[in-house]
C-alpha cells in the first residue's frame, strides 16, 4: 500500500501534499540567509525581525520575548481547555570561524557559524508555521500549534529557562524539536524512547596555597601536583561514587598554573566539563563533585574555591509523545524513514522544556545519502543536505495533525 493510501484511511487526518516548489525555495534562501548572518546567544536582534517579518506576512501575529530576543507565535486560538502543541526551534550560532572554503552561503561574520544546524531548526519551524497557518485558514488544523524560536541555546544554561520566564508554555500540553544529525541520512529521522541526551554542566576551580622554590617542596602547598591529582583523580573517584550505568563523567578541558620551571606556584585553575547520561546522577553530581575535589585538595593542603555551573538535564522523551513523531514520520514517508538512535553525551537545552510538559526530539537525518566525508557539529566545515528542510517541515506539519488525544 503506497503511502498516499495509507493517508486516505478512514478515520486519518488529511496530510498535505508536497511542498509547493516555490515554499521550498524560499525556505532554503531563507536558511542560507540565517547562515551567512549568524548571531550570538541573546544577540539574535537580525534573526528574530527577519522571523517576525515573514510570520507577520502570513497573517500571523509573532510575540517577540520579554529578553528581547526570539519569539513565539500561535497558530490558532487556545480555548483555554484543550492544550497546544509547540514546535521549538534554537535560533542562536556558535562563536567558531566558518572554514567551508567552496560554500557560496559561508557566515559573513568573522567567528560565527552555524555549525550546529540552529539555522536549520529554525528555517524547519518556519516552514511548518507557513503550512499550518493555511491549513488553520482551511480548517484543517484539529488544535493549536505554537511556534517557539528560542534564543542561547548556546550559553549555558541555555535560553529555555528564560523562555519558560516568559510564558512561552502557557496552554502548552505537548512539545517536540528536532536536532541535526550529520550521521543520519536526509530523508531519514533517528527516535528514541527515554534519555536521547545526556545532562552538561561547566566546572572551574582554583587552588590556592603557599608557593615556594621548586628545591623546597615540603615547606610549600605542591599546587602543580595538587592540580595534576585533581585531574586524574577526582574522575575516578566520582565514577566509582555513583551507578557505573549512570555515566557519570569529569572531563578536564584546561589547566594553568606557574610561570617559571623553578618556581612552585601559589594559584592553579582548572575547568571542565561533567555529563552524565542519568538524571538522579545528574541531580547528585554537584555534591559528589565538591566532596571529590576537596577531599584530594585538603590531601596537599590546598585550598579549593569550586564554581559549578548547572547546565541542562538529559532530554527524556516521552514515550507517547515519541510514538506521535513516529506516527508522522510514517505518515509521511514511511516506516523505512525512521532509524533507532543511541543516546548521546552532548546537551541540548530543549531538557529544560520537558521539566513542565511531556515532550520528545527527534534527529533530523542531514548528510547526502552516499556521502563518505565524516562531518560533524560544533565543526567549521558543518553543513546540512537542505533537503531535509523539506523533511523536518513535514514531520512537523504530519505531528500538528494527528489528533495525540484521540489515537
Amino acid at each position: 500500500m503506497s503511502r498516499e493510501s495509507e493517508a486516505d484511511l478512514p478515520g486519518e487526518p488529511q496530510l498535505p501534499g508536497a511542498l509547493p516548489e516555490a515554499l521550498r525555495a524560499e525556505l532554503v534562501a531563507f536558511r542560507r540567509d540565517l547562515h551567512m548572518h549568524p548571531e550570538l546567544g541573546n544577540q539574535e536582534f537580525r534573526t528574530t525581525a527577519a522571523l517576525k517579518a515573514r510570520l507577520e506576512q502570513a497573517g500571523l501575529k509573532p510575540r517577540v520575548l520579554d529578553i528581547g530576543t526570539g519569539l513565539i507565535c500561535d497558530i490558532g486560538d487556545w480555548d483555554g481547555v484543550r492544550p497546544m502543541l509547540a514546535l521549538r526551534a534554537d535560533i542562536d550560532a556558535l562563536p567558531i570561524p566558518d572554514t567551508k572554503t567552496d560554500c557560496a552561503y559561508r557566515s559573513t561574520v568573522p567567528d560565527r557559524a552555524h555549525a550546529c544546524g540552529h539555522d536549520v531548526h529554525t528555517t524547519v519551524v518556519l516552514g511548518a508555521g507557513l503550512v499550518l497557518a493555511e491549513l488553520h485558514r482551511e480548517g484543517r488544523l484539529p488544535r493549536p500549534v505554537r511556534l517557539i524560536f528560542q534564543p542561547a541555546e548556546e550559553v549555558l544554561p541555555g535560553g529555555a529557562p528564560d523562555a519558560i520566564e516568559s510564558g512561552v508554555l502557557d496552554g502548552v500540553g505537548q512539545i517536540i524539536g528536532v536536532h541535526c544529525d550529520p550521521r543520519v541520512d536526509a530523508g531519514r529521522i533517528g527516535l528514541r524512547h527515554g534519555a536521547i541526551t545526556s545532562a552538561c554542566d561547566r566546572l572551574e576551580v582554583s587552588l590556592d596555597g603557599a608557593g615556594g622554590h621548586t628545591a623546597r617542596p615540603h615547606l610549600t602547598t605542591d599546587l602543580v601536583t595538587a592540580a595534576a591529582r585533581v585531574v586524574t583523580d577526582v574522575p575516578a573517584l566520582v565514577a566509582r561514587r555513583v551507578d557505573a550505568r549512570s555515566g557519570l563523567a569529569v572531563t578536564w578541558g584546561r589547566i594553568e598554573s606557574g610561570h617559571a620551571c623553578n618556581v612552585i606556584p601559589q594559584h592553579a585553575e582548572l575547568s571542565g566539563t561533567v555529563r552524565c547520561l542519568d538524571l538522579d546522577a545528574w541531580r547528585a553530581a554537584p555534591d559528589l563533585v565538591h566532596a571529590a575535589i576537596d577531599e584530594i585538595a585538603n590531601l596537599y593542603r590546598a585550598k579549593s574555591e569550586i564554581n559549578y555551573i548547572r547546565g541542562v538535564p538529559p532530554v527524556v522523551n516521552d514515550a507517547a509523545v515519541t510514538e506521535l513523531l513516529r506516527d508522522a514520520m510514517s505518515a509521511r514517508r514511511g516506516a523505512h524513514s525512521i532509524e533507532d538512535t543511541e543516546q548521546s553525551l552532548g546537551g541540548e537545552d530543549f531538557s529544560w522544556y520537558l521539566e513542565h510538559v511531556p515532550g520528545a526530539m527527534a534527529r533530523l537525518g542531514v548528510r547526502t545519502p552516499g556521502e563518505r566525508t565524516v562531518r560533524d557539529l560544533h565543526q567549521g566545515d558543518f553543513d546540512a543536505d537542505e533537503s531535509a528542510i523539506t523533511v523536518g517541515v513535514e514531520l512537523f506539519t504530519a505531528a500538528a495533525l494527528l489528533d495525540a488525544a484521540e489515537r
